[in-house]
């Protein structure tokens, strides 16, 4: 006699949390305060480390404006809170978009999880030290690109993987499919 096959049921309640978008936020996070803590306490302001002869230093800058150093040189009362506050306004935005994702677009929300944690690491900055601080300075020759920071690594990342993300997916603005 066969017996009966048990079916699986699934479980009553809520979804089961995303954890990519808990641990990868806050491991970006420990490692970006990390890293500029380490910065902060081992290399005075506008002092440099050569890390590669002639491709990269360790040179610790402030940056008091935003991305890229757009408005570092401006100065007006409550910059800070200023930058601070549309960082916020941002970061709510892209945690709120990334609610939207789908399980099964795994690049897109590490990508996202990615570029909330370096949203979250630069603004911690910006609210307890008044400035983000940057260190990665990586060079050709003359060339110098922008200092920048594990933070900005992970932004970076994460924007890369989105829009990989679209292309593999054919999704973008005008085909929301």
């Amino acid at each position: 006699m066969d017996e009966p096959v048990a079916s699986v049921q699934p479980a009553s309640g809520p979804p089961r949390a995303r954890h990519l978008e808990i641990w990868v936020p806050l491991v970006v996070v420990a490692f970006d305060q990390f890293t500029k803590w380490l910065v902060r306490t081992r290399i005075p302001v506008h002092a440099s480390v050569e890390v590669i002869p002639n491709f990269l230093d360790f040179t610790h800058v402030r940056n008091t404006g935003a991305a890229f150093g757009f408005m570092n040189a401006m100065n007006f009362p409550g910059k800070t809170i200023v930058i601070a506050v549309i960082a916020v306004c941002a970061l709510i935005g892209v945690s709120m978009y990334a609610g939207t994702l789908a399980r099964e677009q795994r690049a897109a929300r590490l990508g996202m999880a990615l570029i909330i944690g370096g949203a979250a690491g630069n603004l911690i900055d910006r609210i307890f030290v008044g400035s983000v601080v940057d260190f990665v300075d990586a060079y050709w020759g003359t060339f110098h690109f922008w200092a920048f920071n594990v933070a900005d690594s992970a932004i970076t990342v994460g924007v890369a993987l989105m829009i990989l993300d679209m292309i593999w997916t054919g999704t973008h603005a005008s085909n929301p499919s």
